[in-house]
């Protein structure tokens, strides 16, 4: 799970094309839950295959659903093997993929920059590129390819109210946590199956993440610990409000 305010990734860009206005209102007690899939699928190319270009394949960033990332995240660089002409690649919409041909293997920084009202800080991810299937070595086939995902969420706390005006309306890819105001649960989410995006020419070797135990449990435990924060804090202001008291009282 990757926490969007405090991320460590390193800035590939400068800042300027984010908005200089930032949102001065933020809403306390509430997470945004994005969740993503990122990985590659890669095919071999048989009889078209070459020395230096033996598989096709395909790096991305993708809802958990397939659903659409634009509301939240504006561009996405790949950051290639060096020896890749013009190695740093941006993607400025949706859908955040890159195809390319090649025969090795390596890693592949992803890195996400998010509209200026969600995050101001862009986060790296980094996917190692598999052509080559672990389950069955030594064979390859031209229809099925090498698929390796991997789940996480990013999450955004205490979000700004244009960030959130903006994407609540958008159950397919986000759901919220938040014990006071009672906003989308994962169930919506894995509901919204309706809205998921049907006609991406590789969905059909996507994994399913949405219907996962693992999904669930996160989305369970994430709920429970928010309604202890806001447990605590309501106590931590009942008993500075008591020591308040005490203190008047001694002068």
């Amino acid at each position: 799970m990757k926490n969007a305010s405090a991320s460590a990734a390193e800035r590939g860009e400068d800042s300027n094309n984010h908005n200089s206005k930032s949102p001065a209102k933020r809403l306390k007690d509430v997470e945004v839950s994005v969740p993503i899939v990122y990985g590659t699928i890669s095919f071999w190319l048989g009889k078209k295959a070459t020395e230096t270009q033996s598989h096709k394949w395909t790096v991305y960033v993708r809802g958990a659903t397939n659903a659409d990332l634009g509301a939240v995240v504006k561009r996405v660089v790949f950051q290639l093997h060096p020896s890749f002409n013009n190695p740093v690649r941006a993607v400025e919409s949706p859908p955040f993929e890159l195809s390319e041909c090649g025969w090795g293997e390596f890693e592949i920084a992803i890195t996400l920059y998010f509209h200026a009202d969600a995050c101001d800080k862009p986060l790296t991810l980094f996917h190692h590129l598999k052509l080559y299937s672990e389950d069955e070595p030594g064979t390859q086939s031209i229809k099925k390819p090498v698929v390796v995902e991997s789940y996480d969420e990013i999450v955004f706390p205490d979000p700004s109210e244009n960030f959130f005006a903006r994407v609540k309306n958008h159950p397919a890819i986000l759901s919220y946590v938040s014990a006071p105001l009672g906003l989308h649960s994962v169930e919506e989410v894995n509901e919204a199956k309706e809205e998921e995006t049907k006609d991406h020419p590789l969905s059909q070797w996507f994994k399913n993440f949405s219907e996962g135990d693992e999904l669930s449990k996160l989305a369970a435990a994430r709920q429970q610990v928010q309604g202890h924060i806001v447990k605590l804090r309501n106590q931590l202001s009942s008993m500075n409000g008591q020591l308040e008291s005490v203190v008047i009282e001694c002068d």
